[in-house]
């Protein structure tokens, strides 16, 4: 259980990072009090957790090992180019949180319930939980959102800025490709010594990433352009409205 544990913490932490989740978790620490955000993310991800745990717990009952570890490194390889694509927050999504009015934490419970179904954090927690210790994971995975998401309300709450998106989410993506690309190898090439897949893994990166470099700049993913990536863009929106204009009276005479 420890070693589920561990590994859905270190994943679930990764996919978390840069995700657009953080930046919902960073707008409600700048309206709310950042306990009762922090405490409202832990319940809404608890919920989430058990759902995607108990999906990967009967489908790794049900489906042969060999084809459980492709299947795997294939979502990982998804992941790895769903974080590289980026995200963030719509107008529409941006408003909503703004403008709540509700109690702080169902405001705040509602939005990350779903706002993290179908997310790549619950398909990944799915993904761990069909071939480990279901406990675990769900402990693991548990734990690795709420201090991803945790590092985004200390930003919010104590900075009020942004953590680095590009250079998170271009981290991000590697690690999810190497882990997708060694999972794959692992799958396919069972006889070939772990240090071979390793390195065969870190050198398709490492080409997809010169592939990359190599296209031109307006067919480059968001976060590889020179521009500033979605999510500042979102910020920067967010910040350049107006606070309301102080109101001047006359003296007394």
């Amino acid at each position: 259980m420890l070693s589920a544990l561990l590994l859905s913490f270190a994943v679930i932490f990764i996919a978390e990072m840069g995700d657009k989740t953080q930046l919902v978790a960073m707008m409600f620490a700048l309206r709310y009090r950042w306990w009762v955000v922090l405490l409202a993310i832990t319940a809404a991800t608890t919920a989430v957790h058990v759902l995607s745990v108990a999906i990967g717990h009967y489908l790794g009952a049900a489906l042969p090992t060999h084809l459980l570890g492709i299947l795997a490194g294939a979502m990982f390889v998804f992941f790895g180019l769903w974080t590289l694509r980026g995200d963030s927050l719509s107008d529409e999504e941006a408003s909503r949180t703004e403008k709540a009015t509700a109690p702080a934490f169902f405001v705040v419970f509602s939005a990350f319930l779903l706002a993290e179904l179908g997310d790549k954090t619950m398909l990944a927690t799915i993904t761990l939980a069909a071939d480990h210790d279901w406990v675990g994971v769900w402990i693991g995975s548990t734990i690795g959102m709420v201090v991803a998401d945790g590092l985004a309300i200390v930003v919010g709450a104590v900075a009020g800025k942004h953590l680095p998106e590009r250079l998170i989410q271009i981290i991000a993506a590697a690690l999810f490709l190497l882990f997708g690309a060694y999972m794959l190898l692992e799958s396919f090439f069972p006889a070939v010594p772990i240090i071979v897949i390793a390195a065969i893994a870190l050198a398709i990166v490492a080409a997809f990433a010169a592939i990359l470099r190599a296209l031109p700049e307006r067919l480059r993913p968001a976060v590889l352009r020179s521009g500033p990536t979605p999510a500042a863009v979102g910020a920067e929106s967010m910040d350049a409205i107006p606070a309301e204009a102080p109101r001047h009276t006359e003296p007394d005479r």
